[in-house]
């Protein structure tokens, strides 16, 4: 039993909001001395979180501060500079040092040095320790000692490197500081929408904290992993883990979910394909480690001179409108846009879809895209959301080539052929026979009217003509192919 004389040790919680296998806490428990759980909202954050972000976190602390409340702790909640919070926390209490698990953007990096520096400086003892990967980015090199590009050597080597480290339980009870802090309350951090509350899809589709993270991994283990290589792009089903919020934030570690898989009934080529999907969460991470501007800037420079039309001011501005709305004409995409706005999520063979089609049909800027995802998604995370979207524009690391140019209409004929997923999301069609649920424009005027849609006033027709838009899109990409090629 720790003396109630000892010097604390504060556990600095982020992008971990857990308490099994997370390896700050673990190790301080493992000191024996007095706890003091820290959540702080940070005013250096260069990107602040988007709207669907902030609801998430406001539920993810309640249900950590329950959970740590069951093992003897106290979460605290404070805001301002880290630096100068945690330097004053130390001295108010006589903490003696500040453990916290590791950031992986080159902010979170520069950031966590800073503090590393300052605090060391003042006598702290401070330990840093990986929570939200499962291997370290800087831990898995070429040949040639540089950073992996292309996901399949890179998962290779990942999985080359060995099984990741089994996930370790939280000690049953801990001892905390029972000293006075004067901390905040939650509501003091004004995560939640109020004028108006929007966020009534979202309390439907999720229950944040490691509740319902466990939840969502047993359903997924139960009913959908042993289908998941042929049914994880089907819109319509659940066929996917819907664990990324959870990820996002920490509540469940990549390990004890890698583990999960492996131990489970499903077949061996099923959770290798699971495995291979985590592995894509460890590749973007690892790129945005070595490549720090992956949210701001084009990682291929030639796509620096490309012919974006969201600069062409108002008319750029109504398609970008058209495409966050939900009213391009083309079913599937609004479908995903929709289901967006309503949960915070979409489902990954969608976001593929509703990407392409901004970047390529509208040709506006990847970036426009990136943001709206941070505002929207309840798993906006740093990594994942600039490389996708890189990705798609075909601008980034391993890139789809850009001449990939989907088209909407054989995309919702493919994985969303009975029309379940569509007609869910975009109500104005759900009388169209299947034939036509995906090109509401070629239907004839009575099935139109027997469907109860008018074309242009119940629902937009296209925005663009498909064939139209790749070739516009083909002769873009030409445009830097022959810049390149004379430079």
């Amino acid at each position: 039993m720790a003396s109630s004389n000892a010097s604390p040790l504060i556990v600095w919680f982020r992008n971990d909001l857990r308490i099994d296998d997370n390896p700050a806490l673990l190790a301080a428990a493992d000191t024996g001395r007095p706890l003091l759980p820290l959540y702080i909202r940070e005013d250096a954050d260069t990107r602040r979180l988007g709207g669907a972000l902030k609801w998430w976190l406001h539920r993810s602390l309640t249900a950590l501060a329950h959970d740590l409340r069951e093992r003897g702790l106290k979460l605290h909640l404070l805001g301002g500079d880290a630096a100068d919070t945690l330097a004053h926390v130390a001295r108010s209490t006589g903490a003696s040092g500040v453990h916290w698990n590791r950031r992986y953007s080159g902010d979170g990096i520069q950031r966590d040095t800073a503090v590393k520096t300052r605090l060391k400086a003042q006598g702290l003892e401070v330990e840093s320790f990986n929570s939200h990967l499962l291997y370290e980015p800087w831990t898995l090199k070429t040949g040639s000692g540089g950073p992996y590009r292309v996901f399949t050597p890179f998962s290779r080597a990942a999985r080359a490197s060995g099984m990741p480290d089994k996930p370790k339980p939280a000690p049953r009870m801990m001892h905390g500081y029972e000293g006075p802090l004067d901390d905040l309350s939650l509501e003091a951090f004004d995560l939640l929408p109020t004028k108006p509350d929007w966020s009534g899809g979202l309390q439907k589709a999720w229950k944040p904290g490691t509740d319902g993270a466990q939840q969502k991994l047993d359903r997924f283990l139960a009913e959908a992993l042993e289908n998941y290589p042929d049914k994880r792009d089907r819109p319509g089903i659940i066929g996917t883990s819907r664990l990324s919020p959870y990820l996002r934030f920490g509540e469940l570690s990549p390990r004890a979910i890698w583990h999960a898989a492996e131990v489970s009934s499903a077949s061996r080529d099923a959770v290798f394909k699971f495995h291979q999907e985590l592995l894509w969460r460890e590749f973007s991470y690892h790129l945005l480690y070595h490549y720090p501007d992956l949210c701001e800037a084009n990682h291929q420079p030639k796509f620096d001179a490309f012919p974006w039309r969201n600069h062409e001011g108002e008319e750029g501005a109504k398609l970008l409108r058209a495409w966050q709305k939900g009213s391009t004409g083309y079913p599937i995409v609004d479908a995903g846009m929709r289901e967006l706005w309503h949960t915070g999520w979409m489902h990954n063979r969608v976001r593929m879809i509703v990407g392409s089609f901004l970047v390529k049909h509208l040709l506006i800027d990847w970036r426009q895209g990136e943001e709206w995802f941070w505002d929207t998604l309840v798993d906006a995370d740093p990594a994942n959301n600039a490389a996708s979207w890189q990705w798609v524009a075909g601008s980034g690391a391993d890139a789809a080539p850009y001449f990939r140019i989907f088209n909407p209409v054989l995309q919702g004929e493919k994985f969303d052929g009975d029309g379940s997923y569509t007609r869910q999301w975009v109500p104005e069609v759900t009388k169209l026979p299947k034939k036509f649920l995906h090109k509401p424009w070629e239907a004839p005027t009575s099935a139109l009217s027997e469907a109860g849609i008018t074309l242009g006033e119940t629902y937009p027709r296209p925005i663009v003509d498909h064939r139209e838009a790749r070739e516009r899109a083909l002769d873009a990409f030409k445009s830097l192919s022959d810049a390149a090629n004379a430079a």
